[in-house]
């Protein structure tokens, strides 16, 4: 829901929606969480956010 929520907000397109995913499942990872939850999915958009706002 959260990610839905972000993609039409940030307007990202499909690949970017994808590498939000991937950078979740490694936060996931690397909290030892099993499944990816709105923490994990808004800290990977938050990275995503600053990747725009300094590499445009």
């Amino acid at each position: 829901m959260l990610l839905s929520v972000s993609t039409e907000k940030l307007k990202l397109s499909n690949r970017a929606y994808a590498r939000v995913l991937k950078v979740a499942r490694t936060i996931c990872d690397l909290d030892g969480v099993d499944e990816i939850g709105d923490a994990q999915v808004a800290e990977a958009v938050q990275y995503r956010a600053l990747d725009r706002k300094y590499w445009g």
